[in-house]
């Protein structure tokens, strides 16, 4: 299960998360709670971890839009949970979907 694919997802997940905090502190001027900011890194990481569970050995333009759409997804279950407030973080994790699967095909030797 924690294949060379899978450690790559987590880490970029991990890593975009962080991102993610950070833009979401700046939008919100530093006012989150903790609880908000793990959640919102939390999504992140759980967005890696699905993308990871993908192995279907696809090409590269595939693999982008299926991450853009487990993004969308992903992201949409805290999106929602934030009672739609923000789109920004929602429109991110497609981006993040996309940045995950492009690390993951041009970091996986394999292409599996």
């Amino acid at each position: 299960m924690f294949n060379r694919r899978m450690i790559i997802t987590l880490v970029s997940g991990a890593v975009l998360g962080v991102f993610c905090v950070i833009g979401a502190n700046l939008r919100y001027g530093g006012t989150l709670s903790n609880l908000y900011v793990f959640s919102f890194w939390f999504n992140r990481l759980l967005l890696g971890f699905v993308l990871g569970l993908i192995t279907l050995d696809h090409p590269l333009m595939v693999r982008l839009i299926r991450g853009l759409l487990i993004g969308l997804l992903v992201s949409f279950a805290f999106y929602s949970s934030t009672e739609f407030l923000d789109f920004t973080g929602f429109i991110a994790g497609a981006v993040y979907g996309i940045i995950i699967e492009f690390a993951a095909y041009k970091l996986d030797k394999k292409r599996v």
